[in-house]
């Protein structure tokens, strides 16, 4: 082969997209935190790149509901909302039992192994302590199983909403769970699958994803009583108006 073949250039949009999957890495691993404001000098410091793309990815970050932009002041990271997450899990019970409806008619004995396979790497994962691995192999099981239904628009907005739940909400807050509970619920949904009980199918999930919501919404709650007992015991120095 030529030695005058030259490396492709990267284009704007290489490192645009280079930019958007590192940042989101920085959500994923906690780097990047709710409520914080971001500063594209530090972004494009740390992924060794100029602001230009950085920003660019901002704005799909935007359009996803991870940060917003705010005129003159720059980007933050939107804050954890109980009302949203219970919209999210919400949403998603509404979409994932709908497209039991479609699987199980198409799954077959290959659709079968592939789901079985998924389950075991969630359950395997389970038993590790690293919480972020655990967080993958459970987001894997529900996205394989939605996928074996072959219906797009449903597949990829609960890609979105997972991308919501995992990026901008820790793994303490989601995986509160105890984990012999969502190991036996992901059991009992596989048998209902591979015995084409639907009815049994849409039980199990709904009181699964009702049960993950349930514990969820406690910890938020938990972490907002936190929050506001912490800003009640703010020492006066803080408040320099409160004896005039």
């Amino acid at each position: 082969m030529s030695r005058n073949i030259r490396e492709k250039k990267k284009s704007s949009e290489d490192y645009t997209q280079e930019a958007y999957i590192g940042i989101r890495r920085m959500f994923f691993l906690n780097e990047i935190i709710p409520g914080q404001k971001i500063s594209y000098g530090d972004l494009a410091e740390r992924l060794g790149m100029s602001t230009t793309p950085v920003i660019q990815a901002l704005k799909r970050l935007e359009f996803q509901g991870l940060v917003r932009h705010e005129p003159n002041r720059g980007y933050y990271t939107e804050n954890i909302s109980l009302k949203e997450i219970i919209e999210i899990y919400d949403f998603r019970e509404l979409i994932e039992t709908s497209l039991l409806q479609k699987t199980l008619p198409r799954i077959g004995q290959k659709g079968l192994k592939t789901l079985k396979k998924a389950l075991d790497n969630h359950l395997a994962a389970v038993r590790d302590i690293y919480l972020k691995e655990r967080l993958l192999k459970d987001m894997e099981f529900h996205l394989v199983l939605a996928e074996l239904s072959g219906c797009t628009i449903q597949i990829n907005t609960l890609k979105s909403l997972f991308d919501l739940l995992y990026l901008k909400y820790r793994g303490n807050i989601l995986f509160v769970t105890p984990m012999e509970t969502v190991d036996s619920e992901h059991r009992e949904l596989y048998d209902c699958i591979a015995g084409l009980d639907l009815d049994g199918a849409i039980r199990i999930l709904k009181q699964h994803i009702s049960n993950v919501k349930e514990h969820a919404v406690i910890s938020i709650q938990r972490i907002n009583k936190e929050k506001n007992i912490k800003n009640h015991l703010r020492p006066l120095h803080d408040y320099p108006n409160f004896f005039e």
